[in-house]
């Protein structure tokens, strides 16, 4: 039994297939982590959706910024953006019971056993492992309710940019999300900047890296992340793996070996 996380999909599900090849996935024993963003960008968003619904009990999923843009557009009337690939997904007629099983997956999957931790993009600086788990069960809790629609009507936005536990309803679920799901960089006190997305080494000066903050509740905690593809996997800090690699940008798809630490990656497109 080998325990697989695998980089942002983002609908590059030809891609996908090639890389469980290589690593021989077996869907009987073998289990697969996907760090968030199943979907959108690539060419195969329902092929991908699918395919991991139909894995059921052999995956654990995180939400990534895209996946819950899908559900805002699908349920709350949120607007397409020009280079989504959604439509496909929206006109399935399995979509109401796929986007069902999205809503039910949460922001953070710790393992325990492995010591492990999975998220999309991050986990804020002023959390630890458990309080992250307690307000990820918040949102989870929110996409299960009757207010789910009007949360994700209102889920946009850069405010709050500082964490307070005094935050309430959509504020607090925001930011939430936010940490989650397109964190990158933070300010000196820890409030978020989600406007920046260049290179750590094009960073302004008053930004550092959300991994990279001196006060951060977590830095003794392996934690495995996505979201940000210009890293190409390449981070220094102990216990952190970066697994987004750019496949929807035409570079390649990675999966990280959780026992092993062992990494191996395809192309976007298959050589010749």
């Amino acid at each position: 039994m080998t325990t697989y996380a695998i980089g942002d999909v983002q609908g590059c599900f030809e891609p996908l297939q090639r890389l469980l090849n290589k690593i021989h996935f077996d869907a009987t024993k073998d289990t697969l982590w996907f760090v968030g963003d199943l979907i959108n960008r690539g060419p195969q968003s329902l092929e991908t959706l699918r395919f991991i619904y139909s894995l059921k009990n052999r995956v654990k999923v995180v939400l990534g910024n895209h996946d819950i843009h899908l559900m805002a557009v699908a349920w709350a009337g949120a607007e397409k953006k020009k280079a989504d690939t959604l439509d496909e997904i929206l006109n399935a007629p399995d979509c109401e019971g796929l986007l069902s099983w999205l809503a039910s997956q949460p922001l953070i999957h710790h393992d325990p056993t492995l010591n492990m931790t999975m998220v999309h993009a991050g986990i804020a600086p002023q959390w630890t492992i458990q309080e992250a788990i307690q307000y990820s069960k918040e949102v989870e809790t929110v996409l299960q309710s009757k207010k789910r629609n009007h949360f994700l009507r209102y889920v946009y936005g850069n405010e709050p940019n500082q964490w307070s536990p005094e935050l309430t309803e959509i504020d607090r679920w925001r930011y939430i999300v936010n940490s989650f799901t397109r964190m990158r960089y933070c300010y000196g006190d820890g409030s978020l900047n989600l406007n920046f997305k260049g290179e750590l080494d094009q960073a302004p000066s008053d930004l550092t890296s959300w991994f990279l903050m001196h006060e951060r509740k977590t830095k003794n905690d392996t934690i495995v992340f996505g979201h940000w593809a210009s890293l190409n996997g390449e981070v220094s800090t102990p216990h952190l793996y970066a697994i987004d690699t750019g496949c929807a940008w035409g570079r390649t798809l990675t999966a990280l070996c959780l026992e092993s630490l062992s990494i191996e990656s395809v192309p976007m497109l298959p050589e010749m």
